[in-house]
């Protein structure tokens, strides 16, 4: 369970990250956007863990 809580934690600083250099960029920033971050930073390290496991 600890590593869904740091995943989910580890996503949410991406996202943010991620957000903040749309809004930088001039790019417009919806809850879309938030989502779609966290769920592309949840899917590759899923994929990752997935590999290196050999599942």
């Amino acid at each position: 369970m600890t590593g869904v809580i740091l995943l989910f934690f580890l996503a949410l600083l991406v996202a943010f990250f991620w957000n903040k250099l749309r809004k930088r960029t001039g790019l417009g920033i919806s809850s879309k956007t938030w989502m779609g971050a966290i769920t592309v930073f949840v899917v590759v390290v899923a994929l990752l863990y997935a590999n290196s496991q050999g599942h």
